[in-house]
């Protein structure tokens, strides 16, 4: 039996081959268009679509307090001035006394106060005479070596602090007592500690005088001016051991140095309290230079 063909036959069939031509062709573009994307670089890609990163909403992040404004560090000769400004007459600090049966109040000729104002890790004070040395002594509740890199307002730099460590008391009741300071190339800090490597300077200056917050002072004596090496006092000898400490003393009056200023009539014992000041000296990276002196009231 012969069969009729549906009228519409063709007609589906002329369509059927419309639609994969056209999806063939739309296949190929797409294609195209998908490798022509991936070929292109990043801030391209928004061209087509791929990637668009203007378009991403990103939440802006809360905007963090601003910090601070630093406070100006100090000049040098703010600092100094700061020094200078601390010193009180001793007449006028101590005045007159009214009534002769009455003890006098003992009152520091340094205003702490003052200088507790800008850092209370100031605890005392040094004079040499016979120099400019006349500076606060501070020592660092952890950081043994901050006042050697940072200034009495806090700055970082030069020149530093007269300072000690931790290891150290600082009602100086230790039998020896170590204070750093910087050799300044312009004769300020412990710059002049170099004047006693001179004999004639040496014999007609040899005192040292602490000056503590309470109104009490320490008056010490000079008894060795010589270079060391640049070993940590503190650290090499147990001073607190009476044999130790006396052999010290005794290989510091044993020295055979025509460059040290010793004064080999002096007695010091491991009974006596010693403090040593100590500096660098130019050039010479591993040597010190050590004054020392002894507690004589």
């Amino acid at each position: 039996m012969t069969m009729i063909p549906d009228k519409h036959y063709k007609v589906r069939n002329i369509i059927r081959k419309i639609l994969f031509v056209v999806l063939g062709a739309g296949g190929i573009f797409a294609t195209y268009l998908l490798g022509k994307a991936l070929s292109m670089p990043p801030n391209e890609l928004s061209l087509y679509g791929a990637y668009e990163e203007s378009t991403i909403e990103v939440e802006e992040e809360e905007t963090a307090e601003p910090l601070p404004t630093p406070v100006a560090a100090m000049t040098e000769e703010e600092i100094f001035n700061v020094f200078a400004g601390a010193r009180i007459d001793e007449e006028t600090a101590n005045g007159e006394d009214e009534d002769d049966e009455t003890p006098p109040v003992l009152v520091s000729p340094i205003d702490f106060e003052a200088l507790w104002a800008i850092n209370d890790h100031v605890y005392a004070w040094i004079t040499v005479p016979g120099t400019i040395i006349d500076y606060p002594i501070l020592q660092h509740p952890t950081d043994d070596t901050r006042y050697l890199n940072y200034n009495i307002d806090g700055s970082f730099g030069l020149p530093g602090c007269i300072y000690t460590e931790k290891m150290n008391a600082k009602d100086f009741s230790d039998p020896h007592t170590v204070i750093y300071g910087h050799n300044m190339k312009n004769g300020t800090m412990f710059a002049q500690l170099h004047e006693f490597r001179k004999s004639d300077f040496f014999n007609k200056n040899r005192d040292i005088i602490i000056y503590k917050p309470d109104g009490t002072e320490l008056r010490y004596m000079i008894f060795a001016a010589y270079i060391y090496d640049d070993r940590h006092l503190m650290y090499s000898f147990n001073f607190d051991n009476k044999d130790v400490y006396g052999a010290y003393l005794k290989s510091i009056f044993d020295r055979r140095d025509l460059n040290a200023n010793i004064d080999k009539d002096m007695v010091v014992t491991n009974e006596d309290r010693i403090i040593t000041l100590v500096t660098c000296i130019s050039g010479q990276d591993d040597k010190r230079l050590l004054v020392q002196a002894v507690l004589i009231e």
